[in-house]
């Protein structure tokens, strides 16, 4: 069995806030996902008279992938691990960070049609995310 936080991995991007959304949201894009969504915590917490630093959460989607989870009653239980994630944030420091869950840990521990389909996608976000990496910026 797993740690939790070892279920996150969190790298600094080499970009600021802003570029790093727009960049990535191109790069989600221009492999085939979609981009489903994006959740601005900023602007939802500041309409609720909070301030916080810079958050948004992009929810991707790659529908050849997710038809596989939604096909069958067996898997349709783990839509709940849908659509993937990834949190861009900025720290007090100023730096901007790129979270998301491995999800490729948590498929193994599920197996079957779950694992293969979460492993690609897992895969495929690693390779979208890894340019906007500093090197050696795992936190």
């Amino acid at each position: 069995m797993f740690k939790i936080m070892e279920m996150f991995i969190e790298n600094e991007s080499k970009y600021k806030f802003d570029e790093t959304v727009d960049k990535l949201t191109e790069s989600i894009v221009s492999i085939g996902w979609k981009v489903t969504h994006v959740h601005d915590l900023q602007e939802t917490l500041h309409k609720n008279n909070f301030e916080v630093l810079p958050v948004k959460v992009l929810e991707l989607c790659k529908p050849a992938y997710s038809v596989k989870l939604l096909e069958s009653d067996n898997e349709r239980l783990y839509s709940s691990l849908m659509p993937c994630r990834i949190s861009v944030y900025e720290t007090s420091d100023g730096k901007t960070r790129i979270s998301r869950m491995d999800s490729g840990k948590m498929a193994a521990q599920i197996g079957g049609v779950v694992n293969e389909v979460m492993q690609k996608a897992f895969a495929d976000i690693e390779n979208i995310l890894t340019p906007f990496f500093r090197q050696n910026s795992q936190v």
